[in-house]
């Protein structure tokens, strides 16, 4: 994972509102794709553009892929931010 890769990620609307859904859990793809006007085969690339970036992982369950936020990338991203502006990033 590079921040380049991340924010590259972070660049597109509908990768970022993927992100937001999965803020309150683990999702399917179909589940995901339910919230957009897209095929499935648009929302797998969305995905894969996101798990390559480190900002989500997969989980297979049965016969579901789930898909969550990786929020170790994100607390990486934060703590980066934080230094720019001069401020110390706590863990939590």
């Amino acid at each position: 994972m590079s921040f380049q890769e991340t924010f590259k990620a972070l660049s597109d609307p509908t990768r970022r509102a993927i992100l937001d859904i999965l803020k309150d859990g683990a999702k399917t793809a179909g589940e995901i794709g339910s919230r957009f006007d897209m095929t499935g085969a648009t929302v797998s690339h969305h995905l894969s553009v996101l798990k390559e970036a480190g900002l989500v992982s997969d989980d297979r369950r049965g016969k579901y892929i789930y898909y969550e936020l990786n929020v170790s990338v994100l607390d990486e991203i934060t703590g980066w931010v934080a230094g720019l502006r001069g401020e110390k990033h706590h863990e939590k």
